[in-house]
């Protein structure tokens, strides 16, 4: 498809359809990719925060973070790890004299998080774009926070909504603090944080509530000696860095592997969705495709194979990628880049001949389309002339108003009872 690409789908299909009744027209939002700096909440005071779409909690208050930056107290000259940092907020809050250490899975909240602390003059502190905290000797295969074993005197986590991936980051936390050390963790009522209170019960001993309101909690659990508690609750292959899922998936004739870990989408199974643009993808031999949000790589695995060539993968999960890596590896693609982008924001300066995407559409639980109008965008960007985007999404999904927007038609290649894939040709 290289040089303007081909009629893969054929003018004819091309269509332009009505708005979904749904689709209603709401307030204007902050362009995608401008940072802004807004004020939060942490009791009596304020701290202000950078932030943008695709932050998590851009335009919402955050009640889990608010009470961690409002109820966590460490002395000047504590080491303390924030894991799931989100726009910066908790780790902001914490005294100046800390030595402050984050992380977070999220690319844009990595930025966040260090934008936030330069606002505060705190841009000696470590920010990784990482879920928990690897062990020195681990291996190094992304940007990982090491910490050594019980270097540490407070832990903040902001609960994640993927409750297979609560437990690695609460057992970091028991393995750095040191004894005496104390574990924070807060989240809402809605994200499962009686569960998550139990499993830090379970992992450390007493629970104490340090804090609550907005519909979230804050707790706190000191560690008392090396040892974990020999509870089946706590048995994890997943908190070995090592250790992936092996889910097996058959398309269009072929298997191969894909590689997960837990947060990462459909991380126990090949979701309906990708299975059926997987079977449904048009890429001509030697095909320059872009995988954008590629999961665990199942999408450049059977684009790769089409084209001839090794696709490019990015996605802004960084478990995402380790598996995503693993998952290319495993199935003999050569040579496969996989980069960290928030959307397509790292390869906006390249132009590809086909863009495949199964564009996340969640906010915590409630569905936001910032970023999926934000894929389409891209898409356009970096699609050479006459280059194809071929996307995935649940039938009730509005896209077809933002292909319009973008690219001026669009064509429904395959309906399921369930999903729809739809592509767009760049003119």
């Amino acid at each position: 498809m290289r040089g303007g690409g081909g009629a893969i789908f054929g003018v004819a299909a091309l269509v332009t359809s009505r708005t979904p009744e749904h689709a209603i027209a709401t307030p204007p939002r902050p362009a995608y990719r401008t940072w802004r700096t807004v004020a939060r909440k942490a009791g009596s005071r304020r701290i202000e925060v950078a932030t943008r779409p695709g932050v998590f909690a851009d335009g919402d208050e955050d009640a889990a973070a608010q009470l961690l930056a409002r109820f966590v107290t460490v002395r000047e000259g504590d080491a303390c790890v924030v894991l799931g940092s989100g726009n910066g907020l908790a780790a902001a809050a914490l005294p100046a004299g800390v030595t402050l250490h984050c992380a977070d899975r999220h690319v844009a909240n990595v930025e966040a998080t260090r934008r936030t602390l330069a606002l505060h003059g705190r841009e000696g502190a470590t920010v990784a774009h990482a879920h928990g905290v690897a062990s020195p000797g681990a291996p190094d295969d992304g940007d990982a926070l090491r910490l050594a074993d019980a270097s540490v005197d407070a832990v903040l986590v902001r609960v994640p909504h993927e409750k297979a991936a609560l437990l690695p980051l609460v057992l970091d936390a028991h393995r750095v603090l040191r004894d005496g050390g104390r574990c924070w963790l807060a989240g809402g009522n809605h994200e499962g944080i009686r569960p998550a209170v139990s499993l830090l019960e379970t992992c450390f001993g007493g629970v104490a509530t340090a804090g609550q309101g907005g519909g979230a909690r804050v707790v706190v659990a000191t560690k008392r000696g090396a040892a974990l508690p020999d509870d089946p609750a706590l048995r994890t292959p997943w908190h070995d860095r090592a250790a992936f899922r092996e889910v097996p998936v058959h398309v269009r004739d072929e298997a191969f592997v894909a590689y997960t870990r837990p947060g990462v989408f459909s991380w126990d199974h090949l979701d309906e969705a990708t299975a059926l643009l997987a079977e449904s993808l048009r890429v001509e031999r030697g095909a320059r495709v872009l995988d954008l949000g590629c999961g665990a790589g199942v999408l450049g695995v059977v684009a790769s194979r089409l084209a001839g060539v090794a696709a490019t993968c990015v996605d802004a999960d960084a478990e995402a990628l380790r598996c995503a890596r693993r998952t290319l590896a495993g199935a003999a693609v050569a040579e496969a880049r996989v980069l960290a982008s928030d959307a397509a924001e790292a390869v906006l300066d390249e132009h590809f001949d086909v863009v495949v995407t199964n564009p996340p559409f969640h906010h915590g639980k409630a569905t936001a389309l910032d970023v999926p109008r934000q894929f389409i965008a891209d898409a356009h960007a970096v699609l050479a002339r006459g280059g194809w985007l071929q996307l995935v999404a649940n039938r009730t999904l509005p896209y077809e108003q933002a292909l319009r927007d973008v690219f001026g038609d669009h064509a429904v290649v395959v309906e399921s009872p369930r999903f729809k894939v739809l592509a767009a040709r760049k003119r």
